[in-house]
This record gives structure tokens, C-alpha cells and sequence, in this order.
């Protein structure tokens, strides 16, 4: 019997923190958000979960305007027909 064939899902990380204590730490919490989220997407590999190399991190701006730079080019590449799939945590730093 045929096992069924999985759909690849291409996967992308946006990470932000408000503030911008604690960015200059060789790893800081925009490093943590995007280890947690990638193990998350490495663990779903069996359902042709796959992470795209791009970072998308915002350091130092506020979650409630939709104004940060990086996030700006985030959005963009979640078109439809792009990107299947993003993650995306929430700090609580």
C-alpha cells in the first residue's frame, strides 16, 4: 500500500520583543522566541513542516502598532502562495 504523500509546508518565524533591554546579550530573548518556534517546526518535519532561512526579528518596538520594520517585510512574504505557514511566541520579557 502507498503511504499518502505530504504536502510541504514552508514555515517562517517572526520574533519581537518591546523592548531593547537586553538585545546586546550574545543570546537574548529574540534568540529564545526563535529556538522555541524552530524546534517547534523541526518537531512537525513529518508532516513536510520545513523552516525557511530568513530571520524576522524586531527588537525594541511595541506590539500594538502593526509599524515594525520587520514585521512589515514579514507580512509581505505571508502572502498567499508564499508562505504556507508562520509561528510566531510571545514574550514575556
Amino acid at each position: 500500500m502507498k503511504s499518502p504523500s505530504v504536502k510541504p509546508v514552508r514555515c517562517a518565524i517572526y520574533t519581537r520583543v518591546s523592548t531593547e533591554h537586553g538585545l546586546d546579550q550574545e543570546f537574548n530573548s529574540l534568540d529564545a522566541q526563535y529556538e522555541a518556534a524552530s524546534a517547534y517546526i523541526k518537531s512537525q518535519a513529518h508532516a513536510g513542516w520545513t523552516l525557511i532561512r530568513s530571520r524576522y526579528d524586531d527588537g525594541g518596538y511595541s506590539g500594538g502598532p502593526l509599524t515594525a520594520p520587520t514585521f512589515r517585510s514579514f507580512w509581505t512574504i505571508s502572502a498567499p502562495g508564499r508562505l504556507t505557514s508562520s509561528s510566531s511566541t510571545r514574550s514575556t520579557a
